[in-house]
């Protein structure tokens, strides 16, 4: 960028809106991923759509890449500026716009966290159920197609978008979709924004559908000696229909580190974490005795059932959290985290490969599973100057992602492909590829928009 497109560009806000400061650029240059910075040259704030338009246009027509920002804890380098320019950081656009209680309905802003929106409809008995953990933007999740926890009852995030305001690359504001719960009219440009990572056009403002809080819930904790039993009985839970709203599948690994971190009282072993919501404590405990079943049959080795309320929100918050105790018992290490997802019918059969091909391996590895929807994560802590130990951790996430395609899985379930997936793309996609790169060049024809990403 040239010094007088800073200046122009830093016009169209306010000036306490846009910072070309050192400490600005860098905190904008790097998300929470393993993957190196790069540092945009400029940030600026929007607080309107008429100023995204604005910034577009001008980027457009100079070829300036522009790369949306929400709160930088994606895992796979997704807002990472790897071509410089501007950041546009939403996090001051965070209005909740229009709430349609009695349509289950809501207008909001992509700087939104969506931990602070199900707050304020915490007390109307509704929520927004994609849950990733982190404290995420809605137009973060809406680029990532973030899912997380309960997606196994409540699916991911394009689950819950009805319409969309995009910014195009040329400035142009255009909106998709419908505040109808379902539609047949055209294309379906609004779930090609979807999982885009901000590569088509700039969110601005989204329609959300929203669910009613279930009265009562239900937990369970079963541990295993196997970590193929326990996949095994992720299967057995499914294939009976109990509709669970939350399975987690924790390495022996993983567990040791949050009873260390939290002093939580639970069982060692390979940790399966179930959960059901419903409207009753009949309907619960029908279900969660049907589970019981399953769970021995599967080799449970202990089994904690009815787990109270305080347990239960100790053991989400604790799985919340597993990612930032990691990092924090290995502080002179770096991670990768894999983020392949599977058919039901081979999760137990990937758990079982990422638990054998980590098991010799001289760096620690935590393996851990939002269960129900086969998305398995593999956390690798690598040396942060060992080049070996590194090329090592690669060759195992390379070999997780192709075993999950291998078996007609996704490379990437939640995280999306950023900088980290690209490179597999190919693989998993291959004759329609070139189509998304056609639908690429149709909406960005001078590629600004978040480039470097998703292709290589």
């Amino acid at each position: 960028m040239k010094r007088r497109d800073i200046e122009i560009l830093s016009g169209f806000v306010e000036p306490q809106r846009a910072s070309w400061g050192e400490s600005v650029l860098d905190l904008h240059s790097k998300d929470q991923s393993h993957h190196g910075p790069h540092r945009p040259e400029l940030v600026i704030w929007p607080l309107y759509v008429h100023e995204v338009s604005r910034i577009l246009a001008y980027c457009n027509e100079h070829e300036i890449p522009v790369t949306a920002w929400g709160s930088g804890s994606s895992l796979e380098g997704n807002p990472v500026p790897v071509m410089g320019g501007v950041v546009l950081n939403f996090t001051q656009m965070n209005r909740i716009l229009t709430l349609r209680a009695n349509d289950f309905q809501v207008d909001v802003e992509p700087g939104l966290i969506y931990q602070d929106l199900n707050e304020r409809l915490r007390p109307l008995g509704l929520f927004f159920p994609p849950d990733p953990g982190a404290r995420a933007t809605i137009g973060g999740m809406i680029g990532n197609n973030a899912s997380g926890t309960r997606t196994v009852k409540y699916g991911s995030t394009k689950d819950y978008v009805l319409r969309l305001k995009v910014v195009l690359a040329n400035g142009e504001v255009i909106s998709i979709g419908s505040r109808a719960s379902k539609s047949s009219s055209g294309y379906d440009l609004l779930h090609l924004f979807v999982g885009s990572e901000g590569t088509l056009g700039i969110i601005v403002e989204a329609t959300l559908k929203l669910v009613g809080m279930p009265p009562d819930s239900s937990a369970m904790l079963a541990s295993f000696r196997e970590i193929r039993s326990a996949g095994e009985a992720v299967f057995g839970i499914m294939r009976a229909g109990l509709e669970p709203a939350a399975l987690e599948v924790l390495s022996t690994e993983c567990v040791e580190l949050i009873k260390k971190e939290t002093g939580l009282q639970i069982e060692s072993g390979n940790l399966l974490f179930v959960e059901f919501l419903g409207p009753g404590k009949s309907y619960l405990w029908e279900v969660t005795s049907l589970c019981e079943d399953i769970l021995r049959e599967n080799g449970a080795v202990y089994l904690e059932k009815g787990i109270g309320r305080d347990k239960r929100d100790q053991i989400f918050r604790a799985r919340h959290q597993l990612g930032e105790m990691i990092i924090r018992n290995h502080p002179n290490r770096g991670f990768l985290t894999t983020d392949v997802a599977v058919p039901i019918s081979h999760f137990p059969e990937l758990l079982v490969y990422a638990r054998e091909l980590t098991a010799g391996v001289n760096f620690p590895a935590y393996v851990f599973s939002h269960a129900g929807n086969g998305n398995i994560h593999v956390v690798l802590m690598g040396k942060k100057e060992d080049r070996e130990e590194w090329a090592k951790i690669g060759m195992v996430n390379d070999s997780i992602v192709k075993k999950a395609l291998e078996v007609e899985g996704t490379s990437t379930g939640e995280h999306g492909v950023g900088i980290g997936k690209s490179k597999f793309m190919e693989l998993e996609h291959k004759s329609s590829l070139p189509w998304m790169k056609r639908v690429k060049e149709l909406f960005d024809p001078k590629g600004i928009l978040n480039p470097k990403k998703i292709f290589l």
